[in-house]
């Protein structure tokens, strides 16, 4: 059976732990080794009074995380995805698809009018997100400067 259930702090050790085996591995291979890097950027995620922490549930086993903030603006209120992701051996079978779908669902009762997310062009997650009916903002664009 596969439900969505919010996640809060209680459930950091599991959250972790399915977020670095995704992102450990490809297409990301993101260095999360430091442990303490990893524990506060799950803690930021989801440990803030907007945060918005969904997990996917199969069986009463976490296989998906949808991370992020509710944010107010001028054009109503969104909820902003840091991360979301499904366990990699789930991959391919609708799961994402579904889970997206669920949200929806749950944000339009929360009276969320819309969801923000930033991916890569060049990662599977850019074909899949425009699948789902999500658009590329033509006026936006986001800056990074590097301190090292």
């Amino acid at each position: 059976m596969i439900t969505m259930k919010e996640l809060d702090v209680e459930q950091i050790e599991e959250i972790k732990a399915l977020f670095f085996n995704i992102f450990s591995n490809k297409p990301w291979n993101d260095d999360w080794s430091d442990s303490l890097q990893l524990h506060e950027y799950i803690e930021d995620l989801i440990g803030n009074n907007n945060s918005l922490s969904l997990g996917l549930f199969e069986n009463n086993q976490l296989i998906g995380l949808s991370l992020g903030y509710i944010m107010h603006w001028c054009t109503g209120t969104e909820y902003y995805i840091f991360e979301f992701c499904i366990d990699t051996e789930k991959q391919g079978k609708g799961l994402g698809t579904d889970f997206l779908n669920k949200i929806e669902k749950f944000a339009e009762s929360k009276k969320i009018t819309h969801i923000f997310l930033q991916t890569e062009r060049t990662v599977p997650a850019y074909d899949f997100y425009q699948k789902n009916g999500f658009s590329e903002l033509k006026d936006h664009v986001s800056l990074f400067k590097n301190f090292h």
